[in-house]
């Protein structure tokens, strides 16, 4: 691998969705595209021509084998990804509107990856000149045995000193193999470097909790987050950076959407998205983080370029179908620079 080169590490799953805003009751197809958090992340990077390598395992079937070939073909370097188990993990979405919720089914019990266990992956080959690492929430929910194989990576790169990432993506509905993320997620929290999360994942996660903070009311105040932040560095000394992402839900297709990011001494706000026609929320969260990753690398120690960017690529994440954020840098500056028409490029 290369230098500067970024390595995820968790499911990627079939995706499964209803047409449209159909209901599940109303179907008779579902439109099948792959995706999954860490996997999500992989793909903006490719997109931005940073080099990153995608780990997980995968079983030896055709429809695991359509899903790496697609990766590969977005720029992903599958390499490290391991081939056994039985199944692929499955996530069934049902696309809301208005008023009505979208929602989510999971059929991911007993897939490859949640199989997965320390001593299968050679860490310190897959970090071999690697300068980052990100990991979410949602791997060590899958599993108890996935969450010790995370946090065998998570000690196997603060060995190398390499910077490690978490988004806290809190999934009520994955964490039922006895133990609760509060009880699993502080202890992998502890060796990461930069944290990612909203107001739900800080409370379920973390058991931090913003004042005075109503997201059904459409707006967010940032400043609200900075007892937050400055709560996860002293819970968590290793944290040099806290972002978290600030999403108002006034439906199911109109959002406001933005971001702060603290570095222990200053806040910083980015500005405040308007999103009045989503196409598709489903991994806005992991464009904002494979956006930051790119921002934090490029743009080094100017922290507004790097959040603004940030917001700017999950905005647009939101006009996309599918999980994956298919967006290039120069789309992004352009709307990082003021440009939001959306007029023909021609």
């Amino acid at each position: 691998m290369e230098n500067n080169s970024v390595v995820t590490f968790g499911e990627v799953m079939l995706r499964l969705a209803t047409p449209g805003n159909f209901r599940f009751e109303q179907c008779d197809t579902l439109s099948s595209t792959f995706g999954g958090g860490e996997a999500n992340v992989a793909v903006s990077l490719a997109n931005y021509g940073i080099p990153v390598s995608f780990v997980s395992r995968l079983p030896n079937n055709d429809i695991a084998g359509a899903c790496i070939k697609e990766l590969k073909g977005l720029g992903v370097d599958t390499s490290q990804i391991l081939r056994g188990g039985e199944r692929m993990g499955i996530y069934f979405l049902e696309t809301g509107a208005i008023n009505r919720a979208s929602k989510v089914i999971y059929d991911r019990a007993n897939s490859a990856l949640s199989e997965v266990s320390p001593g299968m992956i050679d860490w310190d080959r897959v970090f071999d000149r690697a300068s980052w690492f990100h990991w979410t929430g949602i791997t060590p929910a899958v599993s108890e045995s996935a969450a010790a194989t995370c946090q065998e990576a998570i000690e196997a790169a603060n060995r190398k000193g390499i910077i490690v990432s978490t988004d806290l993506n809190y999934r009520k509905n994955l964490w039922k193999y006895g133990k609760t993320a509060r009880e699993v997620m502080p202890g992998l929290v502890a060796g990461c470097d930069v944290v990612l999360g909203n107001e739900e994942d800080a409370a379920m996660v973390l058991d931090i909790h913003p004042d005075g903070v109503d997201v059904t009311s459409g707006a967010v105040d940032a400043e609200a987050y900075l007892s937050v932040s400055q709560k996860i560095m002293e819970k968590f000394p290793r944290c040099k950076k806290v972002i978290t992402t600030l999403r108002g839900s006034i439906s199911a297709n109109h959002n406001t959407w933005s971001g702060v990011l603290y570095d222990g001494s200053k806040l910083y706000k980015a500005p405040e998205y308007k999103l009045t026609h989503i196409v598709d929320r489903v991994g806005g969260g992991d464009s904002f983080m494979g956006g930051l990753i790119y921002g934090l690398l490029t743009y080094k120690e100017d922290l507004q370029s790097a959040l603004n960017f940030a917001v700017a690529a999950s905005s647009l994440k939101h006009t996309i179908y599918g999980d994956y954020n298919r967006v290039r840098v120069s789309e992004v500056e352009k709307l990082m620079g003021g440009d939001a028409s959306g007029r023909v490029s021609r």
